[in-house]
């Protein structure tokens, strides 16, 4: 799994680990930090969450035509830059009036342009490291890999987020409640003032991790330094680059739009975590949690189980018996451990909203071996699935995703009719199955669909395409909004029931692609 890796994939993997914690505990937290500061309705909140993401995945278009004259590691530099006086903006301590509602703008407008700078640009640097032949072949488990790495960041993010709002309001006489007039009455206005200071210090956590980012890029530069070429670069240096026809470039642009164009849907559906599913959290669900679950909200358990997942499959995989033997001991003391800090749980444990954003990646980190190993295991018998291929089922996978919140949702009293009441009724079981299953798709299709933007992007356009990968996520991320608008207007299993169509549309459209594809990008 790690073997005949180059060790610059490493360096820009945890560069990335940095930013993505920072960049997920600020997310983790970004609805409901609207509603505590501003007043907002799930309709509000969801419309700019949406235009936030939009941007956020947007300005790599941008980001990419600019590294495309400039360079990949100037526009990286600059990107940690931007995004860090972004941050900082959000964690200035302003009020709920004209000029909070600036230094919010102002902070969002900086992150998104400062990640459009910096996130596609770092996987095309990453992509570049696969053009060498000696490593060409591994190029799809290597964007798994880094794609695992990405998540490691987003697994801590809620919990950091958590333990900072829990730590802020015990010092004023509060714990998090989703009703704030009624566990608080009188004192609500001040909790919601508490709530949201807190939530500000969560976005400081992001400037310190770009820190430790950059202390990454900077000191390991040297290992992937060399992938730092643009094509006209690469020209001027007399260095091979693949050449391309007016009609092979044609193509492999084409075929890339087409791709991009199915994607939007499921990122329009997968986005439902940090607004729809976390209202549906906040709404629905019975954060009061006991028993076996518990282990789900404690952070460190489910990290110990992911690191053993790895402990364990290189204990299988090894040809050496002393390393079966080393990583197969460290995998029962990682599950003991794990074990041992469950046990000293309260029981039950109160959640929060927001710690159910810790599934989808704690998932995506556990699963990630297996999904290597599952697909590996069919390139060897000559049966191996092409990208485009992954991505049809990753819609399929994630159109049953919604079906299982579909069917928590089929006694349940409809928004509209709940206002701003709760019905804390479901288990926690229900949105754990539903982030376990789009986790599913998302391993599916979104790793696949980087590692094929590098492979077939023409050489002259790689940022630009690369930019077209997240511009697709950004229409995606906008349209995202759709549920939230319709959250008070329409019964839930209608609201789940549009993103199960629009799932299952995409993947018949993508299988009916899979031949045009493949000829048009042979």
């Amino acid at each position: 799994m790690f073997e005949g890796q180059p060790k610059g994939l490493y360096a820009l993997a945890l560069a990335n680990t940095g930013e993505r914690f920072g960049y997920y505990t600020m997310l983790a937290i970004f609805t409901l930090f609207l509603q505590a500061k501003f007043g907002w309705d799930e309709a509000q909140v969801g419309q700019c969450n949406a235009i936030f993401l939009a941007f956020v995945y947007f300005t790599p278009l941008l980001g990419g035509v600019i590294a495309d004259k400039i360079g990949y590691g100037k526009c990286v530099i600059t990107g940690m830059v931007i995004m860090f006086l972004g941050y900082l903006g959000l964690a200035l301590p302003t009020h709920p009036d004209t000029t909070g509602l600036i230094a919010l703008v102002a902070g969002l407008a900086c992150v998104s342009f400062g990640t459009g700078l910096f996130k596609g640009n770092l996987q095309v640097l990453v992509g570049n490291l696969y053009d060498d032949p000696r490593y060409g072949a591994r190029r799809d488990s290597a964007f798994s890999l880094f794609y695992m790495a990405i998540n490691i960041g987003a697994m801590f993010a809620p919990s950091m987020a958590n333990y900072i709002t829990e730590k802020y309001l015990d010092r004023y006489g509060f714990v998090y409640a989703a009703d704030a007039a009624k566990a608080y009455g009188d004192r609500a206005g001040e909790y919601l003032t508490r709530l949201y200071e807190a939530y500000g210090l969560c976005f400081g956590v992001a400037c310190l991790s770009l820190v430790l980012s950059a202390v990454i890029y900077f000191s390991c530069r040297s290992w992937f330094k060399h992938a730092d070429v643009t094509a006209k670069q690469a020209q001027a240096s007399a260095a091979p680059v693949e050449e391309l026809s007016p009609k092979q470039t044609k193509d492999r642009i084409v075929a890339l739009l087409l791709v991009f164009g199915v994607v939007i849907f499921f990122w329009m559906a997968f986005h439902q975590n940090g607004s729809a599913l976390t209202f549906f959290a906040k709404k629905y669900t019975d954060l009061t949690v006991s028993g076996g679950m518990r282990i789900g909200f404690n952070i460190f358990s489910l990290a110990l189980i992911a690191a053993s997942v790895y402990t364990g499959f290189t204990a299988i995989q090894s040809k050496v018996s002393k390393t079966k033997v080393i990583c197969g001991s460290i995998t029962v003391v990682l599950w003991l451990s794990a074990i041992a800090l469950f046990m000293q749980m309260a029981d039950p444990v109160n959640a929060q909203p927001s710690d159910f954003q810790q599934f989808n990646p704690f998932f995506v980190v556990a699963l990630t071996p297996f999904s290597m190993a599952f697909f590996g295991a069919l390139a060897d018998k000559g049966k191996e699935v092409s990208a485009p291929a992954r991505i049809a089922w990753g819609m399929l996978v994630a159109a049953l995703g919604f079906v299982v919140i579909t069917l928590a949702s089929t006694d349940l009293i409809s928004p509209m009719d709940l206002g701003d009441s709760t019905q804390s009724v479901l288990s926690p079981g229900w949105l754990i199955s539903t982030y376990f299953t789009l986790t599913l798709a998302e391993l599916l299709l979104s790793p696949m669909g980087i590692s094929f933007v590098t492979k077939v992007a023409p050489p002259k356009y790689k940022g630009l395409m690369m930019g077209g990968w997240f511009g697709a996520t950004a229409i995606g991320n906008y349209l995202s909004s759709i549920p939230s608008m319709l959250w008070n207007r329409i019964p839930l299993m209608y609201n789940w029931g549009i993103l199960i169509a629009l799932c299952l549309i995409s993947a018949i459209v993508m299988f009916s692609l899979l031949k045009k594809l493949k000829a048009m990008t042979a």
